[in-house]
């Protein structure tokens, strides 16, 4: 095992903004609204679980089926794009979301281990040792389990008309996330 400082806080720094956890706020708000609570827990283990075997397989995974990463960050960009939409019409597409369901899809994935943190961990893994990426993983999964627990806090501090500002406010930011990783993979 190599750590090395500066390549876990350049792998953390890449990530934080990747995940952007903060920008997520208002939608695992409107989540735990929906479902009534969120397992931080579960969540954050899952998005673990994911974004680990994905530094490892994660391009194996995706040559096996015969999907090329670009592909992969495409479909992700609907995703994301589907969640914008949500938020800046307040409107729900996500019908079936339960407290347990809501802790997996959309919350670890795709919103934290997302197709961007995804094809950006295989970009990691070009340049950095794996034990600082994993390093930068577990730093960046503590603060979005931190955030993922005090959303009531966050929520009552800002009110509801903050919220809703909020909401639309990362919606449309979210939707431009969308387009970009659209038109990034797509050539556009």
């Amino acid at each position: 095992m190599d750590f090395i400082f500066k390549e876990i806080v350049n792998s953390g720094l890449i990530l934080f903004s990747v995940i952007d956890i903060l920008g997520s706020v208002p939608i695992i708000i409107d989540l735990r609204q929906k479902a009534g609570h969120i397992q931080s827990e579960k969540a954050t283990l899952a998005a673990l679980v994911i974004m680990v075997l994905f530094l490892f397989v994660g391009e194996w995974i995706l040559n096996l089926m015969g999907i090329d990463v670009s592909s992969f960050a495409i479909a992700g960009s609907f995703i994301i794009f589907l969640l914008a939409v949500e938020m800046i019409l307040g409107i729900s597409l996500f019908k079936d979301v339960s407290a347990e369901t809501a802790s997996v899809v959309p919350i670890a994935f795709p919103l934290i281990a997302g197709a961007g943190t995804l094809t950006t961990l295989l970009s990691l893994r070009a340049e950095y040792n794996p034990e600082n990426i994993i390093a930068g993983i577990v730093i960046n999964l503590a603060l979005v389990y931190l955030i993922l627990k005090k959303t009531n806090v966050i929520e009552r501090f800002l009110g509801k008309n903050g919220i809703n500002v909020l909401r639309k406010v990362f919606g449309i930011i979210l939707l431009a996330i969308a387009v970009k990783l659209f038109r990034t993979n797509t050539g556009i």
